[in-house]
């Protein structure tokens, strides 16, 4: 029973690395919406910036 044991657990080890070096299309896709909204959320961090720039704040982090 053990040896069945340690045998199941390293197939399933096996089986679970090979499955994370490759990226199926909605891993891709995932990584891509993750890339647009980061850059989205830096252009409006970025205008806030400016925007607070141009009425002269003090503090421009937005």
């Amino acid at each position: 029973m053990k040896k069945t044991m340690t045998l199941l657990s390293l197939i399933l080890v096996a089986f679970l690395a090979v499955a994370c070096e490759q990226q199926g299309p909605a891993e891709r896709a995932g990584e891509s919406i993750d890339e647009a909204v980061e850059d989205a959320g830096n252009a409006v961090e970025d205008a806030c910036e400016d925007a607070k720039e141009a009425a002269g704040a003090e503090d421009t982090d937005c």
